[in-house]
């Protein structure tokens, strides 16, 4: 089994959504995020979800994003809502063996592949 496996990508035009899973051996019931890498673009994280379901979400998604988890079905999920064309990006799963804050300072253990996601104008 994959340790982490992302699904859900695709293309949309503006306006639209899209949502994300992620699931796998990795999964973990502590720190769990999002991630995107868009083209030319360094990896930037999206929203993370902690051990007692605090939630992150950066700036540009708050108001269109929302980060959830099933810890009784392991996956990690991503609603995407008034997607914009510089949304478009690899979007990654990624999980941690400790707390976001921790993970802040040291990273996360463990990566998806990736699903693209391409938003046109």
């Amino acid at each position: 089994q994959e340790q982490l496996m992302e699904s859900g990508g695709g293309s949309v035009q503006a306006g639209g959504s899209l949502r994300l899973s992620c699931t796998g051996s990795a999964y973990s019931e502590h720190c769990m995020g999002w991630f995107r890498q868009g083209p030319g673009k360094e990896r930037e994280k999206v929203a993370d979800i902690d051990t007692d379901g605090t939630i992150r979400i950066i700036d540009f998604a708050k108001g269109r994003f929302t980060i959830s988890k099933d810890n009784g079905k392991n996956t990690l999920y991503l609603q995407m809502n008034n997607l914009k064309p510089e949304d478009t990006a690899m979007y990654y799963c990624a999980a941690s063996d400790v707390d976001c804050f921790v993970a802040d300072s040291f990273g996360m253990d463990f990566w998806g592949k990736g699903t693209l996601v391409a938003v046109s104008a």
